[in-house]
């Protein structure tokens, strides 16, 4: 078999101030064909399997985004869009790899990169995971709920736990470590179906309510009688600001996500901001960055990965949402995430 020498690539085309827009004349992406350089010395060639989808990804195309207000630079107009894959190799100048290998490489939205192998982490499938499950149970996101819920606000056996984006793949995780690792003492989800929920509530949260029900408030208000100590915050917005109210004092939120908001222009803004006084709150926004640069990304892993050979956690088909696309939906996949199409990681496999 002869080995491409060009390759499809989605480009940001025009940044969007609010819904990213996939039609029309002002559409956001851009699909474009280009040449594949020569491989040079200590790179690889590779061909993307599996893309990883990510609300953080919006707030990276964003209009008008202050690049200096930002913990990565935001992606050009002209440029692929940023994404991570889980990438075959086929063709190497690199010791380190050979075809056939596996890795994970933030080649973005195209089907072939030339890459340096320095760039590209290996994936160990010894260990009898399925591949994407290092986009996101073994990936960043599932470090992002360790580090959070452990490190950032803290949990501990005493603590009440509530978790919104309970089913998305961060707080689907957040709430097996929360209830089965650190044994919090009562863990409440936050997500947007019955049918969500019911899976929340398998995973190990006491209870899940839905956001979308007319009663959630009430619900909410019930479920954290008493009130709570630490509140995992993957979306903000209206259910952010409720959550203030419902925090006991020196309450703390670790702020992670803020998904309600990336596609308005004009966010609602916080109307309980007195709670944050009033109860000496603690609010910690956090980025999985820090704890991968601290060194601490292998010791969790291999503890994650323990905890779900004890059985403490559950990673299978239903912590992930595998949609089969073909190139040239790639981004009508992404949108989902703001669809709330999705349980677990938001994965593309390419067909």
């Amino acid at each position: 078999m002869s080995l491409p020498t060009q390759t499809r690539q989605w480009i940001l085309a025009n940044k969007p101030a609010d819904m990213p827009q996939l039609t029309g004349s002002n559409p956001t992406f851009e699909l474009k064909t280009t040449p594949l350089p020569p491989l040079d010395t200590d790179q690889v060639l590779l061909k993307g399997l599996y893309i990883s989808n990510d609300p953080a990804q919006r707030p990276w195309i964003h209009k008008g985004a202050n690049p200096a207000r930002m913990y990565a630079p935001p992606v050009p107009e002209g440029v692929v869009m940023r994404a991570r894959q889980v990438a075959e190799v086929l063709d190497s100048k690199s010791p380190k790899y050979k075809a056939g290998d596996k890795v994970l490489a933030s080649m973005g939205w195209a089907e072939y990169a030339c890459m340096p192998a320095v760039e590209c982490q290996p994936i160990d499938q010894s260990l009898g995971i399925r591949e994407t499950h290092y986009l996101g149970a073994f990936g960043m996101t599932g470090l992002t709920a360790y580090y959070g819920i452990k490190e950032i606000v803290r949990a501990g056996p005493s603590d009440t736990v509530v978790v919104s984006g309970a089913a998305g793949a961060t707080g689907s995780m957040v709430v097996q470590i929360a209830k089965h690792m650190i044994g919090c003492k009562r863990v409440i989800g936050i997500a947007g179906s019955a049918e969500k929920c019911k899976w929340v509530e398998i995973l190990g949260a006491d209870v899940c309510l839905n956001y979308k029900d007319a009663n959630f408030k009430a619900k909410l208000a019930e479920a954290t009688d008493g009130y709570v100590e630490v509140y995992f915050d993957n979306v903000g917005g209206e259910i952010l600001d409720l959550m203030l109210t419902r925090m006991a004092m020196y309450g703390r939120v670790a702020a992670c996500g803020a998904v309600a908001d990336y596609n308005k222009s004009d966010g609602p803004g916080l109307k309980e901001w007195y709670e944050v006084i009033s109860f000496r709150l603690e609010i910690k926004g956090f980025l999985i960055l820090d704890f991968v640069n601290q060194g601490k990304a292998p010791a969790a892993v291999k503890d994650l990965v323990t905890a779900l050979k004890q059985g403490k956690i559950k990673v299978d088909d239903a912590n992930e949402t595998v949609v089969e696309t073909k190139f040239e939906d790639v981004p009508k996949t992404w949108m989902m995430l703001f669809e709330g199409a999705n349980t677990g990681k938001l994965v593309t496999k390419l067909v």
